[in-house]
């Protein structure tokens, strides 16, 4: 039985469980429901939660347990030339036998196909056996549950607990992921900074990080200078902020504050769809029509635009991002009380003058957040910069020009195959916490602001 199916199953007894466990508490209250410490579908949640929760637990176990097992029997019979292999090679004839059995290997060795047919057995044997396990596991929680139902049962108590304990276990599970991402990140900054110094790749002028083979080629040794990378982030996020601000936040006043209802249920939905267009449709966009526009309407004003510049990929990036400054905008714009509106009108306010000097600041906390929502969202995008600004590490500040960013290089420096023990590598690790913590540094300064102005105002 495939693990999916089982797991399916489960659900299903789990299911089965909980209308055994509410049966059981009908019974045992004889019809008197206020007898029970519980109403019936706690006794349920409680029947289902021990048919389900020792089954999946023994899933869970299963699996970590399952692969190194298996492919340690495989390695026992195969001949002892084959198991005095080392480690490395051993996981690469591993990795063969496996795609054999797959079928992706093509014709199967003849030295393997003994190992091939010995773990094709033993994963037959392994999926039955756990899934003989876990349906008895979850048959045996499930009559353990309903031996304890009784009237003074606190099944409340317990189903909660194990919610709350769940809810606490999602928590940590996001901590630590994010706990994990940011020390893999550092560790392997800290390799590359042992290869490269700190401080020419934070003030280098030169990208380079294509490593020769020989000594005798160009540039054999590469160039980690990071300032291009940064100057080119900083400036289409820029160009990206100075259309996506103005253009969302006058866009969120006015639905808001002047539009009418009809009005209002047709465009902001329309405005959204902004948000759900992929963003190798904007790189299409911005590749086929307006880099050649920017391109012709500089020509006719004399000025050398680039085919992929910095400018067509910050003007659609903003049309991109519109959505984020313009939505949240506007939740926060109606979440401000209406009672201050009506202060300011019976002191004698106009519409517009309440708007800016009442309903903008109480709101800018989450106007705030929507740009820097809008903001983080530039600096991390990467397809619209690959079509439309190009991969040349130029250190320029004209926007006419091609550019690249941070992202953009991370992708390219990890296509394809890589030792992740070359500076190559290592540096696309090194741009990741450079980025962390620039956007550290913004929600930081956001979190200044939002706190300044609520006590102001609220």
């Amino acid at each position: 039985m495939q693990k999916s199916t089982l797991l399916l199953l489960l659900l299903l007894i789990s299911v089965y469980a909980f209308h055994v466990g509410q049966k059981r508490s009908q019974e045992i209250a004889q019809g008197k429901i206020k007898n029970l410490h519980s109403l019936p579908k706690y006794y349920g949640y409680y029947t289902a939660l021990w048919a389900f929760l020792p089954a999946l637990l023994l899933l869970f176990i299963w699996l970590g347990f399952e692969s190194p097992v298996i492919n340690h029997s495989v390695i026992e019979t195969l001949p002892e030339e084959s198991r005095s292999l080392s480690n490395d090679l051993k996981g690469l004839l591993i990795n063969d036998i496996h795609n054999s059995l797959s079928g992706s290997a093509g014709e199967t060795k003849p030295e393997l196909k003994a190992a091939v047919e010995y773990l094709r057995d033993l994963k037959i044997w392994s999926n039955w056996l756990l899934s003989f396990l876990a349906v008895s596991f979850a048959f045996m929680g499930m009559y353990f549950a309903r031996s304890r139902i009784r009237q003074g049962h606190r099944a409340r108590n317990q189903v909660e607990k194990t919610v709350m304990w769940f809810l606490l276990g999602s928590s940590l599970i996001a901590i630590l992921t994010t706990v994990g991402i940011v020390l893999s990140v550092l560790f392997e900054s800290i390799r590359f900074f042992g290869k490269i110094p700190l401080s020419e790749f934070l003030f280098g002028l030169q990208w380079s990080p294509q490593i020769a083979m020989r000594s005798d080629q160009v540039a054999s040794a590469g160039a980690f200078g990071a300032v291009p990378l940064f100057t080119g982030t900083l400036l289409i996020s820029s160009i990206a902020l100075i259309v996506a601000v103005p253009i969302g936040l006058m866009s969120a006043i006015y639905l808001a504050e002047y539009a009418s209802l009809g009005f209002r249920s047709v465009a902001k939905p329309l405005l959204e769809i902004l948000a759900g267009i992929p963003t190798v449709v904007y790189g299409f966009f911005a590749a086929l029509t307006v880099a050649p526009f920017i391109r012709g309407l500089g020509a006719d004003f004399g000025l050398d635009v680039s085919s992929e510049s910095a400018l067509a990929a910050g003007l659609v990036m903003g049309i991109m991002i519109i959505p984020f400054v313009s939505s949240l905008s506007d939740d926060f714009i109606n979440a401000v009380p209406q009672s201050l509106r009506d202060g300011a009108y019976a002191l004698g306010a106009t519409q517009s003058e309440t708007i800016r000097q009442v309903v903008i600041p109480a709101a800018l906390p989450g106007i705030v957040g929507g740009i820097l929502l809008a903001a983080s969202r530039a600096i991390g995008e990467t397809m619209i910069v690959v079509m439309a600004a190009g991969l040349a590490a130029n250190l320029t500040a004209n926007p006419l020009e091609a550019v690249t960013t941070v992202t953009t290089q991370i992708v390219t420096l990890l296509v394809g195959d890589q030792e992740f023990d070359s500076p190559k590598t290592l540096a696309a690790f090194a741009l990741g916490l450079v980025l962390f913590l620039a956007t550290l540094v913004l929600n930081i300064l956001a979190l200044h602001i939002v706190r300044k102005y609520r006590e102001q105002y609220e």
